[in-house]
This record gives structure tokens, C-alpha cells and sequence, in this order.
């Protein structure tokens, strides 16, 4: 009866620091998922910005292309 006694404690706090490491585990999992959200959120808008830079720097780009083309002397 005594071992019995002793195997269910020993058990019992095997369980016990189980569901410890297991909560913990949780907790970290949770606080990864948050930082993952938050790094794609701050990617998306780092995307977006990059797009409007290219489109103004394609418009520039564009527009000097334009500006350098002078017209021949013959047709002025």
C-alpha cells in the first residue's frame, strides 16, 4: 500500500511538471503567433510602400526621359 502511495505522488508531480512545461510551452506559442502577426503586418506595409516608391520613381524616371528628348533643329 505504501509503494502504491509512493508511485501515485511520484506520478502525480511527473504529472504535474508535465502540465507546467506544458503551459509554458503554450504561453511561448502564443507570444511567437503574436510576433509573427505583427512581422506580417509590418512586411505588408513595408510592400506597399516599396510599390508607391517604384511607381514614383518610374514616373520620374519617365518624365526625364520625356524632358531629355528635344526636338531636332529642323523642326523647331
Amino acid at each position: 500500500m505504501l509503494a502504491d502511495f509512493i508511485m501515485n505522488d511520484d506520478a502525480s508531480r511527473r504529472l504535474e511538471k508535465i502540465e507546467s512545461h506544458l503551459a509554458h510551452l503554450e504561453h511561448l506559442y502564443d507570444k511567437l503567433n503574436e510576433v509573427v502577426i505583427d512581422q506580417g503586418k509590418a512586411l505588408k506595409k513595408l510592400q506597399t510602400h516599396q510599390q508607391r516608391l517604384a511607381q514614383t520613381i518610374e514616373a520620374m524616371e519617365a518624365e526625364r526621359i520625356k524632358s531629355d528628348r528635344s526636338k531636332p533643329p529642323h523642326y523647331q
